[in-house]
């Protein structure tokens, strides 16, 4: 995979940059810049080197129709704010807006394009449709440079087909991605603990399946581990459950056993009469949650288990936060697994998402971990296994 170096003298060239900006956004407030703040390396990089760059990025799922809720705009001032340069936006993809915009780039300078998903050909599932929009896409820029790790497991325009029109090259970020991943998924120094939580079962069924056979424990907390010890034939009372998953998580449960993974689960939860940031709860065993309660968030006893797991780990991986952090009275768990990821001392990696947005909401120092991903859905699609079709184009 080439990098920004192997471009060459990149001085006065357009060189079209895709990167990640897909930030939470309400009423034109930003509410989380991890992503932002991650883009910048990149693109300071190559208008250092006098390039001529025009950013493009979606945000939010449009359908290709234009909706201002879902506008660039506020990320391009807090973009420049970030890169300390002016940003210029355009306010369209391949339009009018966006080729006089690129036209008018001087050596050093940035430009912002629209959201990319305001247009039909970025997401289109049909290739001439896709192609098409490629094609506009590509004639704004000489060369082209992917650095939305979180976009590269889809077979979009901006991320697959427009690499295959221009010379091109991995941005710092993505390489930074694939030599993490690398590391997780090749000969990880041991022990190697996966730490997995979030809602669903279902969104992880490929990464378990997968990392089964390279982990020496797997620590499960979050909504999915209620569908864990239900599997177990414990009560789980009105937990988020998911029944259709439960003959796969007995395979997963016998195929740990038979590996001899130390498969660890919840010992205590906080369970809730009701889903809401004050409501009342106590702490139960997990294995026998009353039935008109519901878990929220790990125990007590949970949190110095997983501590204790994790606290002589070489390589840990974690995905999904322990409880509803987003509510102060259950946040507790996923803090206490981040600092014990932080006091490890292990090559420790934040796979993104949630888990990356729970590490800055309560408020925890990035740099205590190795790594913090970008990727989400894309760190575990490789995780899994699978060929992501943003990588593949940069590879060709």
């Amino acid at each position: 995979m080439s990098t920004i170096d192997d471009l060459g003298d990149v001085r006065g060239k357009r060189v079209l940059v895709r990167s990640d900006l897909n930030v939470p956004l309400q009423d034109g407030v930003i509410g989380d810049d991890g992503r932002i703040r991650a883009s910048v390396p990149t693109i300071n990089k190559l208008a250092d080197k006098g390039a001529r760059v025009i950013v493009c990025a979606h945000l939010g799922r449009p359908k290709g129709q234009v909706k201002p809720e879902f506008s660039l705009a506020p990320v391009a001032e807090r973009l420049g704010e970030l890169l300390g340069r002016e940003v210029r936006f355009a306010t369209d993809t391949v339009g009018d807006s966006a080729r006089a915009t690129a036209d008018a780039l001087q050596d050093g300078e940035v430009a912002l394009l629209e959201n990319l998903r305001f247009e039909a050909g970025e997401t289109s599932k049909d290739d001439a449709e896709r192609g098409a929009f490629a094609d506009r896409l590509a004639a704004l820029a000489e060369l082209y440079v992917g650095d939305g790790f979180g976009a590269v497991h889809r077979k979009h325009a901006s991320v697959y087909d427009v690499p295959q029109r221009l010379p091109h090259a991995a941005g710092g970020l993505i390489a930074a991605e694939v030599d993490v991943l690398r590391r997780l998924t090749g000969e990880p120094a041991r022990p190697y603990a996966v730490v997995l939580g979030g809602a669903k079962v279902s969104d992880k069924l490929g990464v378990i399946a997968n990392l089964l056979g390279k982990v020496d424990r797997l620590i499960v907390g979050g909504g999915m581990a209620y569908t864990f010890l239900k599997a177990q034939g414990h009560e789980v009372g009105n937990s988020l459950l998911q029944e259709d998953q439960l003959d796969q998580v007995r395979g997963f449960i016998e195929e740990a056993a038979k590996r001899d993974v130390d498969l660890v689960l919840p010992v205590d939860v906080l369970a809730a009469t009701e889903f809401g940031p004050d409501a009342p709860h106590e702490v139960v065993d997990a294995t026998a949650i009353p039935a008109d309660r519901e878990g929220l968030d790990i125990g007590p006893r949970t949190r110095e288990l997983f501590a204790s797991k994790l606290a002589d780990a070489a390589t840990v991986f974690w995905n999904g936060p322990m409880g509803v952090f987003e509510f102060d009275a259950f946040s507790g768990g996923t803090r206490a697994v981040a600092e014990a990821l932080i006091a490890s001392g292990a090559f420790t990696v934040v796979g993104g998402g949630d888990s990356a947005a729970a590490v800055r909401r309560l408020g925890l120092p990035e740099d205590g971990f190795s790594h913090i991903s970008t990727g989400g859905g894309a760190s575990l699609e490789y995780l899994e296994g699978k060929t992501l079709p943003g990588l593949s184009a940069l590879e060709d």
